[in-house]
């Protein structure tokens, strides 16, 4: 299963299955979650072989109609993506609250790194 699957996969059920990646269509009622590849550390090998896993560096963003709910389901999110373990996620950073002004949409923003 693809690390995107698992992801999503991990992901439903906190926002009524509203997840998706890169960004959500416009006019998609709040809450919902996006999530995207933001980078990472690539395994290289001396010999210049090919890996048979990656380290993929990700950002899970939370959007709301309050603070505290995207902090709640921040946190649920955080908890559901540590416990897959075909992702063998590392929590990379704390939850940053953000803001949307032209939304008008409370947020949080956190990476994880995958090694899959």
């Amino acid at each position: 299963m693809s690390m995107e699957l698992m992801v999503f996969e991990a992901l439903q059920g906190f926002v009524k299955g509203d997840v998706y990646p890169d960004f959500a269509p416009e006019g998609t009622p709040p809450p919902y979650i996006t999530f995207q590849a933001v980078g990472g550390d690539p395994i290289n090998f001396l010999d210049g072989g090919a890996p048979s896993k990656e380290r993929v560096r990700v950002q899970v963003s939370v959007w709301a109609s309050t603070r505290v709910e995207a902090s709640s389901i921040g946190k649920q999110a955080e908890n559901a993506l540590r416990v897959v373990t075909g992702l063998q996620t590392t929590v990379v950073t704390g939850r940053m609250a953000t803001f949307d002004e032209d939304a008008g949409l409370r947020g949080t923003m956190q990476d994880f790194e995958f090694f899959t």
